[in-house]
């Protein structure tokens, strides 16, 4: 097992040095900050000057040579707008954040799996069939034209919520729900694949024939058999949460790290904006990881061929 969590710690380490390299490349490469923060119009001499002082007269290698170095001591460098730590204002912006995609995270899990289950187990009945046409609905609808939707059902029309700010839990409601909808939906049917799938093999037939009771089955038997794919949707979740809030924090102007890399990004805050993408790219690459570990810990077949290789 120590042979296995350090392989996948190596590969994690690979994986965001890939995912700072290509940000940093990319964004260099698309265009020049100088020209829009410092404007067109401005002297040449200006210019040359903040190009200068933020080091990007250097040659792309040696820039990127320098922020490896200083990223490894914790320095992701200073935004270049007011001039503060990058990696100080997306901390700012981590609560915020958390407090919406968390209570999401448990929405999805918590409605997700149960109709799941109960759908698998009443397999071509009309609660599955509702279950899983409210699973294809939940999942194929874009996620702002969802925020759209409660937006204007319970801000405009109910007026019970509001329909943007930050202004106490009644307006993270609307962006919980948004975000845990979807999840939800897909949590539903993957939990369905995975249990029809189980219940289908002979070994949950053959402890049926023993006189094993149904309740025993489906707890001993189905729900830990079932739980390998399942562990694999919840840590892609996990991994998207930060990621997937982009597009519903710009619509109900929540204050997390989602619209501070549109502004950054918008702004050519360079410095901003790779250290989003890198703490986006951590935090999808820990909860992959986590699932690693778990496939580890529920299946010895995947440590057995991890040892192997």
């Amino acid at each position: 097992m120590l042979s296995f969590a350090i392989s996948r710690l190596l590969r994690a380490g690979l994986t965001i040095l890939f995912v700072m390299t290509f940000a940093f490349v990319v964004l260099r490469l698309s265009g020049d900050p100088a020209l829009l923060i410092m404007s067109v119009d401005a002297p040449p001499e200006a210019i040359a000057a903040f190009r200068e002082s933020w080091g990007l007269n250097q040659p792309i290698w040696d820039q990127y040579l320098a922020y490896i170095g200083h990223a490894l001591t914790g320095d992701f460098g200073k935004s270049m707008r007011d001039g503060r730590p990058a990696i100080a204002l997306v901390m700012e912006r981590v609560p915020a954040t958390l407090a919406i995609t968390l209570p999401a995270l448990a929405l999805k899990i918590g409605l997700g799996i149960p109709a799941g289950i109960y759908a698998a187990l009443h397999r071509n009945s009309m609660a599955d069939r509702l279950t899983m046409a409210a699973s294809v609905a939940g999942f194929t609808m874009p996620s702002f034209v969802l925020a759209l939707l409660l937006v204007l059902v319970f801000a405009v029309q109910l007026g019970w919520l509001p329909a943007s700010g930050s202004n106490g839990l009644s307006s993270a409601i609307l962006p919980v729900l948004t975000l845990g909808t979807g999840g939800a939906a897909i949590m539903a049917r993957f939990t369905r694949s995975a249990m029809l799938e189980v219940l289908g093999q002979p070994y949950i037939r053959a402890a049926s024939a023993k006189g094993v009771t149904w309740r025993t089955v489906v707890t001993h038997h189905a729900l830990p058999n079932a739980a390998i794919p399942t562990v694999t949707i919840v840590g892609f979740m996990v991994g998207s949460l930060v990621a997937g809030a982009v597009v519903v924090e710009s619509v109900f102007s929540w204050p997390g790290i989602g619209r501070l890399l549109v502004s950054a990004v918008a702004n050519r805050d360079l410095a901003v904006v790779q250290c989003i993408l890198m703490v986006i790219a951590a935090w999808m690459v820990m909860a992959n990881l986590a699932v690693d570990l778990a496939y580890g810990w529920l299946d010895p077949r995947v440590r057995g061929t991890a040892a192997a290789h």
